[in-house]
C-alpha cells in the first residue's frame, strides 16, 4: 500500500488548538515525562548553583556551577545525538531516564565533596543529547502541521513552567538539605521513564543496521544538512543568537541578587531574577502561538528575535531586582514568540531521516551558546559591575540579531526548502526499509532530482 506524508507546509489557515494537540495521548505522555523531568533537573541546578556561591562567594564559580550540565553537549552532544538515531526513540529516552535517575542517586550520597557533586552531574547530562534528540525527533512522528507548532510550543511553555517552579523549589530547599533535591529529581526520572515505556507507542529506528555508517560520519551529515541548506541555517543563527543572551539573567541571578539586591532578600531576589524569564516564555509562546496564525507567526520571528536583547539593554541603569526581573520577562517572551515557530519551520523543511541528528546539532548550539555566555558574562561580572555587563552584552545582541534578520532567506525560498523535505519524505516513506532506494546520503544528492539537492546541499 502507498504511504502518504501528510503536507506540512505552513499555511495562512487558524492556529490547531490545544484540545487538539492534547487529544493525541502519546503526546500527553511525552509532554507529562518531560515536565516532571524537567521539574527535578532545575530544582537541582538551582540548589547546587546557590551552595558553591555561599561556599565560595565567586560569580565565577558560581557561574561555573550552572554551566557544567551545559559541558556535555560541547564534548560530544552532536555524536551521542547521532547516536539516537540507531534505536527506536522509545527505548532511547527510557534508557537515559534510568541513567540520569541512578546517578542523581549517587550525588545524593551525603558529605560527598562539591567537586565529585559536579563531575557526577556533569556525567549525568552525558545522557541529555541522545535523549533530546530522540525526543524531537519522535515529535513529528506524534503531530503534523500546525499541531506539531502548537505542540513544540507546549512543550516549550511547560520547559518554562518547570524551571519556574524548580529555581522557586531548589533556592528554598539548597538552604535547608540540597541533598533533597538530587532526590526529588532522580523521582522525577523514574516517573518520566515509566510515562514514555507506558504512554509511547514502540517504533523502528529510522536507521537500520544494514544502513549505518562510521558514527563520526553520521554525526557530520549531521552538521552538513544543517548548515549546508540556507533555510535551515537562517534558523539556527536565529535560535543561536536568541540564546546568546536570554540565558544571561539567570546564569548571573545568585550574584546579582547578592552584589545589588538593595533592601530586598537575596534569596528572593535571586528566585525572583532566576524565574522572569521562564515566565515570559510561557506568556509568549502560549499567547503569540494561541493569537496567531502559522503565516503570521512566520512574520513575527525577526522582530521578535530582535526585541529579546532589546529588552535587556537597559539593565545598563541598574534598577532594582523587580525591575531586572521585568527585562528578563520581556525578553523570555519575545523569545518564545519566535522559538516555536522556527522549530516548526526547522522540522518543515528537514527531511525526516536526519532529524534526530539535525536536532543534536541544533541543541548542541543551544546549550554550548548558553554555557558559553553564562561563563564569559561571569567573569566579566568579576571586573566590571553586573549591570554594566549585561546592558552591553545586550546591547551587542541588538547588533547581531538585526543582521541575522536582515540575512534571513525570501519567502520563496522557504516554501521551495520545504517542497524538498515534504517530496524527501515522500519517497523515504514510500521505499521499502525506509530509506531512498538509491541510498543517498547528506552532500550526494540524486541525479535529475532538484527539489532535493536544494534541500540537503
Amino acid at each position: 500500500m502507498e504511504a502518504t506524508v501528510p503536507d506540512e507546509r505552513p499555511s495562512a489557515e487558524g492556529p490547531a488548538t490545544f484540545r487538539e494537540v492534547f487529544a493525541q495521548r502519546e503526546f500527553r505522555a511525552v509532554f507529562a515525562a518531560g515536565a516532571l523531568s524537567w521539574i527535578g533537573d532545575y530544582l537541582a541546578k538551582a540548589a547546587v548553583t546557590l551552595l558553591v556561591y555561599q561556599q565560595t562567594e565567586s560569580v565565577a564559580l558560581s557561574a561555573a556551577a550552572f554551566a557544567v550540565s551545559f559541558l556535555p553537549w560541547l564534548l560530544g552532544g552532536p555524536l551521542l545525538a547521532a547516536l539516537a538515531e540507531r534505536y527506536p526513540f522509545r527505548r532511547v529516552m527510557v534508557t537515559c531516564d534510568l541513567i540520569r535517575m541512578a546517578l542523581m542517586l549517587l550525588i545524593a550520597i551525603p558529605n560527598l565533596p562539591v567537586q565529585a557533586v559536579l563531575v557526577l552531574i556533569f556525567a549525568a547530562t552525558l545522557a541529555n543529547p541522545p535523549s533530546q534528540a530522540a525526543k524531537s525527533a519522535l515529535m513529528p512522528q506524534i503531530l503534523a502541521g500546525d499541531r506539531l507548532v502548537v505542540g513544540l510550543s507546549l512543550n516549550s511553555s511547560v520547559g518554562q513552567a518547570a524551571q519556574v517552579v524548580g529555581y522557586l523549589l531548589g533556592t528554598a530547599i539548597a538552604a535547608v538539605n540540597p541533598a533533597l533535591a538530587l532526590l526529588i529529581n532522580a523521582a522525577t526520572f523514574a516517573v518520566s521513564a515509566l510515562l514514555v515505556r507506558f504512554g509511547v507507542r514502540n517504533r523502528p529506528s529510522v536507521m537500520t543496521s544494514a544502513h549505518r555508517s562510521h558514527l563520526l560520519r553520521e554525526t557530520t551529515q549531521g552538521f552538513q544538512i544543517v548548515f549546508g541548506t540556507p533555510v535551515l541555517r537562517a534558523i539556527a543563527v536565529l535560535v543561536f543568537s536568541a540564546m546568546l543572551f536570554s540565558i544571561v539573567p539567570e546564569g548571573l541571578a545568585a550574584g546579582w541578587a547578592n552584589q545589588d539586591g538593595g533592601d530586598m532578600d537575596a534569596g528572593l531576589a535571586q528566585a525572583l531574577i532566576m524565574a522572569a524569564n521562564p515566565v515570559g516564555f510561557i506568556l509568549g509562546g502560549l499567547l503569540v502561538s494561541r493569537l496567531f496564525g502559522p503565516a503570521r507567526r512566520l512574520t513575527l520571528m525577526r522582530p521578535l528575535a530582535v526585541l529579546a536583547p532589546l529588552a535587556l539593554v537597559p539593565a545598563l541603569f541598574n534598577p532594582p531586582p523587580p525591575v531586572v526581573a521585568l527585562l528578563a520577562a520581556l525578553c523570555g517572551f519575545a523569545v518564545a514568540g519566535m522559538l516555536p515557530m522556527a522549530n516548526g519551520l526547522f522540522v518543515q523543511a528537514l527531511p525526516a531521516e536526519f532529524r534526530a541528528r539535525a536536532f543534536g546539532v541544533m541543541a548542541t548550539g543551544v546549550q554550548v551558546i548558553q554555557g558559553v555566555a553564562v561563563l564569559v558574562t561571569g567573569v566579566l561580572a568579576d571586573r566590571f559591575s553586573i549591570p554594566l555587563v549585561v546592558g552591553v552584552w545586550s546591547a551587542a545582541g541588538v547588533l547581531l540579531m538585526m543582521a541575522a534578520a536582515l540575512r534571513w532567506p525570501d519567502r520563496q525560498t522557504v516554501d521551495d526548502a520545504v517542497t524538498a523535505a515534504v517530496a524527501a519524505n515522500a519517497e523515504q516513506a514510500a521505499t521499502p526499509g525506509g530509506r531512498p532506494s538509491s541510498g543517498t546520503q547528506v552532500g550526494e544528492p540524486q541525479a535529475g532530482n532538484d527539489r532535493r539537492r536544494h534541500a540537503v546541499t
